[in-house]
């Protein structure tokens, strides 16, 4: 099993930025995707960012490209999201996972094993 947890949630103004952590221990060997998914309220869960442990390679959803930066700290056992020009929209609880899902299923939560509490991410208009 794998344990993560998130941290550096907030309020924040639109146009501004956040840095979203995830710590993650455990089992990390046998996960070899990390991926960051969002919730607001009333909303279903949606993706927002992967990576792969081992290339680095990232995936992001269309709604983030070019604003959101996912990335690892492999020495660390960390995983980032750097969240630029945030809009309210972006308003929802951020969660780490951590699964092996195919490129095709890298965006679908069910394929993660393993996630985290969630931190909220407020953007006031």
């Amino acid at each position: 099993q794998v344990h993560l947890v998130e941290s550096g949630g907030g309020l924040v103004q639109a146009g501004g930025s956040l840095r979203l952590s995830c710590a993650v221990s455990g089992r990390t060997f046998s996960r070899y995707a990390m991926g960051w998914f969002r919730q607001a309220p009333g909303k279903e869960r949606e993706f927002v960012a992967a990576i792969i442990w081992t290339s680095g390679r990232t995936y992001y959803a269309d709604s983030v490209k070019g604003r959101f930066t996912i990335s690892r700290d492999n020495a660390k056992n960390m995983v980032y999201l750097q969240m630029n020009s945030l809009k309210p929209e972006d308003t929802a609880v951020y969660s780490c996972a951590a699964g092996n899902p195919i490129i095709a299923t890298m965006m679908r939560g069910r394929e993660y094993v393993d996630w985290g509490q969630g931190t909220q991410v407020t953007v006031s208009s």
